[in-house]
This record gives C-alpha cells, sequence and structure tokens, in this order.
C-alpha cells in the first residue's frame, strides 16, 4: 500500500476536550481548544489546518467540556469536507457506550469510540490534541512509522529544561526507538551532553489500529488505571518494544520546529506577542501551509483619525494584528493583537495586550499587557496594566503580571 493510500485509510481522533484550568478565565466558557488566538483562529484550528495540508479528511473531534463554543466554531468554519467521498468531519461528546460516565482520561475518551474503528477498520489511526500551535506535515510522520514497521509512533520535541516538568519526558537510542518514558516527573531527564534541554511528548501518536485497540482494551480492564496515554499506553507499549519517536525537526538543518503547548496564561500571552514582532518564530502568512478559520461576514479593518475637543488625532498602529471589521479612530495601538469587530477611540492607548472581538474602547482608556474577552465594553479613561494591587483587586492576573479581564464583564467608570 502506498503512502497516499494509507493516508486515505487513516482515521484522526482529535482530543478536543480539555477544561484548560490553568488559561481561567478564558475558559470560563468555552474549552481550551475554542480559545481564540492571534486574532482570527481558534487553536483547534491549527491541528485541523495540519490535517487537511496533509491529506487527511476522516477526522473525529471528541469533545466534551463546555463544548457549545467549539461546537458552533466547527460548524461554521469546518464544514468543507465532501462527504459523498468518504470525508467527514464529525463532533463525538460522550455516548455512554461503555458505561454511565464521561471521558475520564485521554486513552478512555478513545476507548468509549472504539466502536468507531471497528467500524471503518482503518490500517492506522492518528491521535491528536486539540490545543497546540504547530506546523506539521503528518505525512512525514506516516513515512517515519511504516519504514520502522512500529507499533506506535509519538512526536518528540526538544524543549527547555525550565517547565519540561509539565511534559512526558522520552529517551531514545540511536535509531529513535522509545527505550524509556516518564510522564511529567518532578525531575526530567535532559538529553546526552545537553543539561538545559530535554526531549518531550507532543501529544501527537501514530498506531496501528489493531495495537491500539488492544492496548486500549487492556487498560481499561486495570482497575487502577487512569486510562490515560501519557501515565499508562506508552509507558506500558513501551516495555513491549516498538514504539519509536518521530523527531519533529528540519530534515536539512536538523534545527527543532516551532510547537507550544500554551496551557497557562503567560504562555498564551507568550506565544501570541511572538505573532507581532517582525520575524515571528510561528508564521501565519505561509501561502503554502494555509491555515484556515471561520471568517464572519465583516468589512475590512480601518484605522481613521479620531474627532476631539481639540481637532483629529490619526488612528496608529504599529507592529500589531487588526481583525476584519476593526476601527481605531484616533487611538493608538503597539505591538497588540486586536480581534474582529473592535472599537478603538480617540486618546486610547493599548500596548502589548490582546483584545479579543467585539471589545469596545471608549475615549482615553489606556492598556498595557491585558487580555480583553470578547464583548466587553471599557469605560472612558479607565488605565488597566498599570497599578498591580488596584488589578488584582478586580480582575484576574497571571504570575508574570498579566491582567485578563473576562468575557462581558461590567465594567464601572474610574
Amino acid at each position: 500500500m502506498s503512502t497516499l493510500q494509507r493516508v486515505r485509510n487513516t482515521v484522526t481522533m482529535i482530543l478536543a476536550g480539555g477544561q484548560g484550568e490553568r488559561l481561567y478565565p478564558l475558559t470560563r466558557d468555552r474549552s481550551k481548544p475554542s480559545v481564540p488566538f492571534g486574532g482570527s483562529y481558534r487553536i483547534i484550528d491549527f491541528t485541523l489546518s495540519n490535517c487537511i495540508n496533509s491529506g487527511l479528511r476522516q477526522i473525529y473531534v471528541l469533545t466534551q467540556y463546555k463544548s457549545y463554543s467549539l461546537d458552533k466554531h466547527l460548524q461554521r468554519g469546518w464544514n468543507m469536507f465532501n462527504y459523498e467521498a468518504g470525508e467527514f468531519c464529525y463532533r463525538i461528546p460522550p455516548q455512554h457506550r461503555v458505561g454511565q460516565k464521561w471521558y475520564e482520561g485521554t486513552a478512555d475518551a478513545v476507548y468509549q469510540n472504539v466502536y468507531l474503528l471497528e467500524n471503518r477498520r482503518p490500517e492506522h489511526t492518528l491521535i491528536l490534541s486539540g490545543d497546540h500551535i504547530y506546523k506539521m506535515d503528518y505525512l512525514e510522520l506516516m513515512q517515519f512509522h511504516t519504514e520502522r514497521e512500529a507499533q506506535m509512533s509519538l512526536c518528540a520535541a526538544v524543549v527547555p529544561r525550565e517547565g519540561a516538568e509539565e511534559f512526558g519526558i522520552l529517551e531514545v537510542d540511536e535509531n529513535w526507538k522509545v527505550v524509556g518514558f516518564v510522564e511529567k516527573p518532578e525531575n526530567p531527564k535532559t538529553l546526552p551532553g545537553d543539561p538545559d534541554h530535554c526531549l518531550v511528548n507532543m501529544g501527537v501518536y501514530l498506531f496501528n489500529t489493531k495495537s491500539l485497540v488492544r492496548e486500549l482494551s487492556r487498560d481499561a480492564r486495570q482497575p487502577d488505571s487512569s486510562n490515560d496515554f501519557g501515565k499508562n499506553i506508552i509507558p506500558a507499549m513501551v516495555e513491549q518494544g516498538n514504539v519509536y519517536a518521530f523527531p519533529f525537526r528540519d530534515r536539512e538543518s536538523g534545527e527543532s520546529l516551532y510547537w507550544r503547548d500554551i496551557g497557562t496564561l503567560d504562555s498564551y500571552f507568550e506565544t501570541s506577542m511572538n505573532l507581532v514582532s517582525r520575524r515571528p518564530e510561528f508564521d501565519l502568512y505561509d501561502r503554502q501551509w494555509p491555515f484556515r478559520a471561520w471568517q464572519p461576514p465583516l468589512p475590512p479593518s480601518k484605522s481613521v483619525h479620531g474627532y476631539t475637543e481639540d481637532g483629529t488625532m490619526p488612528g496608529i498602529v504599529e507592529d500589531s494584528i487588526v481583525g476584519s471589521g476593526s476601527i481605531i479612530s484616533g487611538g493608538h495601538v503597539e505591538r497588540s493583537i486586536i480581534g474582529r469587530d473592535v472599537r478603538i477611540n480617540s486618546h486610547c492607548k493599548v500596548t502589548e495586550s490582546i483584545i479579543f472581538d467585539s471589545v469596545i474602547l471608549e475615549r482615553n482608556v489606556q492598556l498595557n499587557r491585558c487580555i480583553v474577552d470578547k464583548n466587553v465594553v471599557i469605560p472612558a479613561g479607565m488605565r488597566i496594566g498599570f497599578d498591580a494591587e488596584k488589578d488584582g483587586a478586580m480582575f484576574k492576573v497571571s504570575k508574570n503580571g498579566v491582567v485578563v479581564i473576562p468575557k462581558e464583564m461590567v465594567l464601572k467608570e474610574s
């Protein structure tokens, strides 16, 4: 069977039920995969775009936690599949097919839907996370997997030692066969000869479907199992000796490629701010690898002079992303990401901030290092991001001092 035939016969399951507690309050009304990112996207759009660009068009999205926002987004933006040709993108909430319970772990989510695999009988099953930011051709992973006749292949990224304890840590031999795996250790092992970096599990798994179904069924019978890929399935399969790690790196240079699990408010903020740099690490404008998203019927954004008692003042936008339908009327936006249908009025100053859709900044508002969720009106003259004590009394403030204004919060004039 050719690689192209294998791709067409591969079923993809995207785990998209993540609660994202560390991203609260951005996840107060939505799941982590449906959090807006980059002015025009939801986080899940990047995983789905990778699938489409890789030729994978048989997709199940496993949803659970506060899924309405995600369901609506998928219905609007991802209805481009030819179902008559065998393509599909189905949303699968818990079905209670194997007991009266919700998804209780990443492996359990797939196990509760194993009937889908038994019905379609694909040779391979690709398991993905719906809450990571990266660009990847899964065809290369499939070639790597078949060449080694692996039962399971997982993608591996090199990350700094600091913060690596949040991931599964891999040990591999010279052929990239996995010889050791520990999920979220307190003291993660570093790379040989490189004490500053670790090799971590990216949450991208390619299985031979028969092996996957067998391991899920075995794990489901264990009363003390967490029913999790990282804690249970991967360690068990590593012991069997046929698991390989696909190095996520540039084929020519050997350098590690961009991948982010934006699990905290600070990592979300830093990853977003990188987008407005002159040469961002993650390129949204790559025409060879387009990212799809639902685009509402809005006019282009524009910057205009605002009218004040002293005359007019220009709307200024510097080093920023501005979504469609937004108007900067005599305001100043610098190193920020502005969503769609936003209004920024005269004498406003927005610096290093992220503003979601349909936000209004009345005159003389100043924002510094803020995240403003949807449908918020910030009254005239309010200053946020300048007084830590005052901000902390009103809003959620991250460890690094980023102020987060929740969706539809009603603010009083200062």
